[in-house]
Protein backbone atom coordinates (compact mmCIF):
# COMPACT_ATOMS: atom_id res chain seq x y z
CA UNK A 1 0.00 0.00 0.00
CA UNK A 2 1.24 3.44 -0.90
CA UNK A 3 -0.34 6.80 -0.20
CA UNK A 4 -0.07 10.27 -1.68
CA UNK A 5 -1.54 13.26 0.12
CA UNK A 6 -1.49 16.58 -1.72
CA UNK A 7 -2.38 19.81 0.06
CA UNK A 8 -1.70 23.43 -0.86
CA UNK A 9 0.29 22.35 -3.91
CA UNK A 10 2.65 20.09 -1.99
CA UNK A 11 2.75 16.30 -2.34
CA UNK A 12 3.72 14.03 0.54
CA UNK A 13 4.97 10.83 -1.06
CA UNK A 14 4.77 7.24 0.19
CA UNK A 15 3.02 7.94 3.45
CA UNK A 16 1.66 4.83 5.17
CA UNK A 17 -0.11 6.41 8.13
CA UNK A 18 -3.83 5.64 8.00
CA UNK A 19 -4.48 8.37 10.59
CA UNK A 20 -3.23 10.88 8.05
CA UNK A 21 -5.57 9.31 5.50
CA UNK A 22 -8.54 9.77 7.85
CA UNK A 23 -7.55 13.38 8.46
CA UNK A 24 -7.14 14.01 4.73
CA UNK A 25 -10.62 12.63 4.02
CA UNK A 26 -12.11 15.34 6.24
CA UNK A 27 -10.42 18.17 4.37
CA UNK A 28 -12.17 19.06 1.12
CA UNK A 29 -9.11 20.99 -0.08
CA UNK A 30 -6.92 17.90 0.22
CA UNK A 31 -6.27 15.43 -2.60
CA UNK A 32 -5.71 11.85 -1.46
CA UNK A 33 -4.60 8.84 -3.48
CA UNK A 34 -4.34 5.40 -1.88
CA UNK A 35 -2.92 2.63 -4.07
CA UNK A 36 -3.54 -0.91 -2.82
CA UNK A 37 -1.03 -2.84 -4.87
CA UNK A 38 -0.75 -6.56 -4.17
CA UNK A 39 -1.84 -6.17 -0.53
CA UNK A 40 -3.38 -8.98 1.46
CA UNK A 41 -7.15 -9.05 0.73
CA UNK A 42 -7.98 -8.83 4.44
CA UNK A 43 -5.82 -5.71 4.83
CA UNK A 44 -7.33 -4.14 1.74
CA UNK A 45 -10.84 -4.94 2.93
CA UNK A 46 -10.21 -3.25 6.29
CA UNK A 47 -8.88 -0.12 4.58
CA UNK A 48 -11.78 0.05 2.15
CA UNK A 49 -14.52 -0.61 4.68
CA UNK A 50 -13.19 0.94 7.90
CA UNK A 51 -11.23 3.93 6.59
CA UNK A 52 -13.24 4.87 3.50
CA UNK A 53 -16.57 3.28 4.51
CA UNK A 54 -17.24 1.89 1.05
CA UNK A 55 -20.30 -0.30 0.49
CA UNK A 56 -19.53 -4.02 1.01
CA UNK A 57 -20.84 -4.88 -2.47
CA UNK A 58 -18.40 -2.52 -4.15
CA UNK A 59 -15.60 -3.85 -1.94
CA UNK A 60 -16.46 -7.41 -2.98
CA UNK A 61 -16.40 -6.32 -6.60
CA UNK A 62 -12.90 -4.97 -6.15
CA UNK A 63 -11.42 -7.79 -4.06
CA UNK A 64 -13.30 -10.97 -4.94
CA UNK A 65 -15.05 -10.94 -8.27
CA UNK A 66 -13.57 -10.45 -11.73
CA UNK A 67 -15.49 -8.16 -14.06
CA UNK A 68 -15.48 -6.76 -17.50
CA UNK A 69 -15.13 -2.95 -17.37
CA UNK A 70 -18.08 -1.39 -15.52
CA UNK A 71 -19.01 1.64 -13.46
CA UNK A 72 -21.35 1.98 -10.46
CA UNK A 73 -22.60 5.13 -8.77
CA UNK A 74 -22.68 4.85 -4.97
CA UNK A 75 -23.70 8.44 -4.32
CA UNK A 76 -20.66 9.89 -2.58
CA UNK A 77 -18.22 7.98 -4.77
CA UNK A 78 -17.94 6.07 -8.05
CA UNK A 79 -16.65 2.55 -8.42
CA UNK A 80 -15.24 1.51 -11.79
CA UNK A 81 -13.52 -1.63 -12.96
CA UNK A 82 -10.97 -1.16 -15.75
CA UNK A 83 -8.72 -3.52 -17.69
CA UNK A 84 -5.02 -2.90 -18.27
CA UNK A 85 -2.71 -4.78 -20.59
CA UNK A 86 1.02 -5.35 -20.40
CA UNK A 87 2.47 -3.35 -23.32
CA UNK A 88 5.42 -5.68 -24.02
CA UNK A 89 3.58 -8.96 -23.48
CA UNK A 90 3.35 -11.57 -26.28
CA UNK A 91 0.43 -10.87 -28.57
CA UNK A 92 -1.20 -14.18 -27.73
CA UNK A 93 -1.30 -13.25 -24.02
CA UNK A 94 -3.59 -10.23 -24.28
CA UNK A 95 -6.24 -12.31 -22.53
CA UNK A 96 -3.87 -12.37 -19.50
CA UNK A 97 -4.82 -8.78 -18.67
CA UNK A 98 -4.87 -6.95 -15.32
CA UNK A 99 -8.01 -5.82 -13.54
CA UNK A 100 -7.74 -2.32 -12.11
CA UNK A 101 -10.48 -1.28 -9.68
CA UNK A 102 -10.87 2.41 -8.88
CA UNK A 103 -12.91 4.25 -6.24
CA UNK A 104 -13.31 7.97 -6.93
CA UNK A 105 -14.73 10.54 -4.51
CA UNK A 106 -14.73 14.31 -4.41
CA UNK A 107 -11.26 14.54 -2.84
CA UNK A 108 -9.86 11.01 -3.01
CA UNK A 109 -9.07 8.17 -5.37
CA UNK A 110 -8.37 4.57 -4.36
CA UNK A 111 -6.87 2.06 -6.81
CA UNK A 112 -6.81 -1.70 -6.24
CA UNK A 113 -4.77 -4.12 -8.35
CA UNK A 114 -2.72 -7.28 -7.87
CA UNK A 115 -0.13 -6.68 -10.61
CA UNK A 116 1.87 -3.66 -11.66
CA UNK A 117 0.02 -1.39 -14.08
CA UNK A 118 2.33 0.69 -16.28
CA UNK A 119 -0.29 3.37 -16.97
CA UNK A 120 -1.00 3.86 -13.28
CA UNK A 121 2.72 4.08 -12.52
CA UNK A 122 3.15 6.87 -15.06
CA UNK A 123 0.36 8.95 -13.53
CA UNK A 124 1.64 8.25 -10.00
CA UNK A 125 5.12 9.51 -10.89
CA UNK A 126 3.68 12.64 -12.47
CA UNK A 127 1.82 13.44 -9.28
CA UNK A 128 4.96 12.78 -7.23
CA UNK A 129 6.75 15.35 -9.36
CA UNK A 130 3.98 17.76 -8.33
CA UNK A 131 2.82 18.41 -11.90
CA UNK A 132 0.31 21.22 -11.67
CA UNK A 133 -1.95 19.80 -14.38
CA UNK A 134 -2.72 16.85 -12.11
CA UNK A 135 -3.77 19.05 -9.20
CA UNK A 136 -7.30 19.36 -10.52
CA UNK A 137 -8.96 16.71 -8.44
CA UNK A 138 -9.47 12.98 -8.22
CA UNK A 139 -11.60 12.77 -11.40
CA UNK A 140 -8.79 14.28 -13.44
CA UNK A 141 -6.43 11.61 -12.09
CA UNK A 142 -8.96 8.98 -13.18
CA UNK A 143 -9.01 10.57 -16.63
CA UNK A 144 -5.21 10.43 -16.80
CA UNK A 145 -5.19 6.74 -15.83
CA UNK A 146 -7.78 5.77 -18.45
CA UNK A 147 -6.03 7.87 -21.08
CA UNK A 148 -2.75 6.04 -20.43
CA UNK A 149 -4.59 2.70 -20.64
CA UNK A 150 -5.92 3.76 -24.04
CA UNK A 151 -2.36 4.65 -25.11
CA UNK A 152 -1.26 1.12 -24.18
CA UNK A 153 -4.09 -0.28 -26.30
CA UNK A 154 -2.96 1.87 -29.22
CA UNK A 155 0.64 0.71 -28.92
CA UNK A 156 -0.55 -2.89 -28.97
CA UNK A 157 -2.65 -2.16 -32.05
CA UNK A 158 0.39 -0.64 -33.78
CA UNK A 159 2.32 -3.87 -33.11
CA UNK A 160 -0.54 -5.94 -34.51
CA UNK A 161 -0.79 -3.69 -37.56
CA UNK A 162 2.92 -4.16 -38.25
CA UNK A 163 2.55 -7.94 -37.96
CA UNK A 164 -0.40 -7.92 -40.36
CA UNK A 165 1.56 -5.89 -42.93
CA UNK A 166 4.36 -8.43 -42.76
CA UNK A 167 1.95 -11.31 -43.23
CA UNK A 168 0.32 -9.67 -46.24
CA UNK A 169 3.76 -9.25 -47.85
CA UNK A 170 4.75 -12.90 -47.41
CA UNK A 171 1.46 -14.79 -47.70
CA UNK A 172 1.60 -14.72 -51.51
CA UNK A 173 5.34 -15.25 -51.86
CA UNK A 174 5.82 -18.14 -49.46
CA UNK A 175 2.74 -19.34 -47.61
CA UNK A 176 3.54 -21.93 -44.97
CA UNK A 177 2.21 -23.32 -41.72
CA UNK A 178 3.97 -20.67 -39.60
CA UNK A 179 2.10 -17.87 -41.38
CA UNK A 180 -1.19 -19.63 -40.71
CA UNK A 181 -0.31 -19.86 -37.00
CA UNK A 182 0.54 -16.13 -36.97
CA UNK A 183 -2.78 -15.28 -38.59
CA UNK A 184 -4.79 -17.18 -35.98
CA UNK A 185 -2.66 -15.74 -33.18
CA UNK A 186 -3.38 -12.19 -34.37
CA UNK A 187 -7.08 -12.98 -34.72
CA UNK A 188 -7.18 -14.17 -31.09
CA UNK A 189 -5.29 -11.06 -29.96
CA UNK A 190 -7.69 -8.74 -31.77
CA UNK A 191 -10.68 -10.57 -30.33
CA UNK A 192 -9.29 -10.32 -26.79
CA UNK A 193 -8.47 -6.64 -27.27
CA UNK A 194 -11.98 -6.02 -28.59
CA UNK A 195 -13.43 -7.66 -25.47
CA UNK A 196 -11.43 -5.20 -23.38
CA UNK A 197 -12.08 -2.02 -25.35
CA UNK A 198 -15.78 -2.42 -26.17
CA UNK A 199 -17.17 -2.43 -22.57
CA UNK A 200 -14.60 0.14 -21.43
CA UNK A 201 -15.89 2.44 -24.16
CA UNK A 202 -19.32 2.22 -22.49
CA UNK A 203 -17.77 3.21 -19.15
CA UNK A 204 -16.34 6.35 -20.74
CA UNK A 205 -19.65 7.02 -22.46
CA UNK A 206 -21.33 7.16 -19.05
CA UNK A 207 -18.59 9.35 -17.57
CA UNK A 208 -18.87 11.79 -20.48
CA UNK A 209 -22.62 12.22 -20.00
CA UNK A 210 -24.46 13.99 -17.20
CA UNK A 211 -25.00 10.77 -15.23
CA UNK A 212 -22.94 11.34 -12.07
CA UNK A 213 -23.18 14.29 -9.70
CA UNK A 214 -19.53 14.22 -8.61
CA UNK A 215 -18.34 14.65 -12.23
CA UNK A 216 -18.60 18.28 -13.32
CA UNK A 217 -19.23 19.53 -16.83
CA UNK A 218 -15.60 20.57 -17.22
CA UNK A 219 -14.41 17.11 -16.18
CA UNK A 220 -16.85 15.41 -18.54
CA UNK A 221 -15.05 17.10 -21.43
CA UNK A 222 -11.88 15.15 -20.63
CA UNK A 223 -13.74 11.84 -20.38
CA UNK A 224 -15.45 12.64 -23.68
CA UNK A 225 -12.01 12.98 -25.27
CA UNK A 226 -10.93 9.54 -24.02
CA UNK A 227 -14.27 8.09 -25.16
CA UNK A 228 -13.57 9.35 -28.68
CA UNK A 229 -10.11 7.79 -28.44
CA UNK A 230 -11.57 4.41 -27.49
CA UNK A 231 -14.16 4.65 -30.28
CA UNK A 232 -11.32 5.13 -32.79
CA UNK A 233 -9.43 2.21 -31.27
CA UNK A 234 -12.51 0.00 -31.56
CA UNK A 235 -12.93 0.98 -35.23
CA UNK A 236 -9.26 0.22 -35.93
CA UNK A 237 -9.65 -3.19 -34.28
CA UNK A 238 -12.60 -3.99 -36.53
CA UNK A 239 -10.60 -2.83 -39.57
CA UNK A 240 -7.64 -5.01 -38.57
CA UNK A 241 -9.95 -7.99 -38.10
CA UNK A 242 -11.15 -7.51 -41.68
CA UNK A 243 -7.55 -7.31 -42.86
CA UNK A 244 -6.65 -10.52 -41.02
CA UNK A 245 -9.68 -12.28 -42.51
CA UNK A 246 -8.58 -11.06 -45.93
CA UNK A 247 -5.05 -12.36 -45.32
CA UNK A 248 -6.50 -15.73 -44.29
CA UNK A 249 -8.62 -15.87 -47.45
CA UNK A 250 -5.56 -14.98 -49.53
CA UNK A 251 -3.53 -17.69 -47.81
CA UNK A 252 -6.20 -20.32 -48.46
CA UNK A 253 -6.53 -19.17 -52.08
CA UNK A 254 -2.76 -19.39 -52.67
CA UNK A 255 -2.59 -22.83 -51.03
CA UNK A 256 -5.52 -24.06 -53.12
CA UNK A 257 -3.86 -22.74 -56.28
CA UNK A 258 -0.67 -24.55 -55.38
CA UNK A 259 -2.64 -27.71 -54.73
CA UNK A 260 -4.42 -27.32 -58.06
CA UNK A 261 -1.08 -26.96 -59.85
CA UNK A 262 0.24 -30.07 -58.14
CA UNK A 263 -2.87 -32.04 -59.05
CA UNK A 264 -2.67 -30.76 -62.64
CA UNK A 265 0.95 -31.90 -62.91
CA UNK A 266 0.14 -35.33 -61.50
CA UNK A 267 -2.85 -35.66 -63.82
CA UNK A 268 -0.73 -34.76 -66.85
CA UNK A 269 1.89 -37.33 -65.89
CA UNK A 270 -0.80 -39.97 -65.45
CA UNK A 271 -2.38 -39.08 -68.78
CA UNK A 272 0.94 -39.21 -70.62
CA UNK A 273 1.69 -42.66 -69.29
CA UNK A 274 -1.82 -44.01 -69.91
CA UNK A 275 -1.24 -45.12 -73.57
CA UNK A 276 2.12 -46.56 -72.59
CA UNK A 277 0.47 -48.62 -69.91
CA UNK A 278 -2.08 -49.83 -72.47
CA UNK A 279 0.58 -50.87 -74.98
CA UNK A 280 2.72 -52.69 -72.44
CA UNK A 281 -0.33 -54.35 -70.94
CA UNK A 282 -1.64 -55.45 -74.32
CA UNK A 283 1.57 -56.95 -75.63
CA UNK A 284 2.83 -58.28 -72.31
CA UNK A 285 5.88 -60.51 -72.93
CA UNK A 286 5.02 -61.34 -76.56
CA UNK A 287 8.29 -59.82 -77.79
CA UNK A 288 10.25 -62.57 -76.06
CA UNK A 289 7.93 -65.59 -76.28
CA UNK A 290 5.88 -66.35 -79.42
CA UNK A 291 2.34 -67.55 -78.96
CA UNK A 292 0.07 -69.16 -81.56
CA UNK A 293 0.17 -67.73 -85.08
CA UNK A 294 1.29 -64.22 -83.94
CA UNK A 295 5.00 -64.67 -84.60
CA UNK A 296 5.07 -61.64 -86.85
CA UNK A 297 4.23 -59.43 -83.83
CA UNK A 298 7.49 -60.46 -82.13
CA UNK A 299 9.86 -59.44 -84.85
CA UNK A 300 12.32 -56.57 -84.88
CA UNK A 301 10.04 -54.43 -87.05
CA UNK A 302 7.12 -54.76 -84.68
CA UNK A 303 9.36 -54.03 -81.70
CA UNK A 304 10.70 -50.88 -83.36
CA UNK A 305 7.22 -49.76 -84.35
CA UNK A 306 5.86 -50.14 -80.83
CA UNK A 307 8.83 -48.33 -79.32
CA UNK A 308 8.35 -45.48 -81.77
CA UNK A 309 4.66 -45.26 -80.89
CA UNK A 310 5.52 -45.24 -77.15
CA UNK A 311 7.85 -42.27 -77.69
CA UNK A 312 5.88 -40.31 -80.29
CA UNK A 313 2.40 -40.64 -78.73
CA UNK A 314 3.26 -39.07 -75.29
CA UNK A 315 5.18 -36.33 -77.11
CA UNK A 316 2.17 -35.50 -79.27
CA UNK A 317 -0.11 -35.54 -76.18
CA UNK A 318 2.31 -33.29 -74.31
CA UNK A 319 2.42 -30.73 -77.13
CA UNK A 320 -1.36 -30.83 -77.46
CA UNK A 321 -1.82 -30.14 -73.72
CA UNK A 322 0.63 -27.23 -73.92
CA UNK A 323 -1.31 -25.78 -76.84
CA UNK A 324 -4.56 -26.04 -74.84
CA UNK A 325 -2.80 -24.24 -71.95
CA UNK A 326 -3.42 -27.09 -69.56
CA UNK A 327 0.08 -26.85 -68.12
Amino acid sequence: MRILIEKDGKAMVESADLDEVRAALKGQETLLWVDLYGDDPDVSRRVLTQVFDFHPLSVDDALVEIHVPKIDDWGSYLYTSLIAIIPDQPLGNIDKSIELDVFVGTNFIVTVHQQAVAALGLVWNRLRRNDSHLQRGSRFILYQIIDELANDYMRMIDDLDTRIDGIEDTVIEKPDKNILEDIFSIKRSLLNLRRIVAPQREVLNKLSRDDFEIVSEKERMYFRDVHDHLVRIHEIIESLRDMVSGALDTYLSVVNNQLSNIMKTLTIITTLFMPLSFLTGFFGMNFFAASGQLNHWTGRASFGLVMAVMVILPTIMFLWMRRRDWM
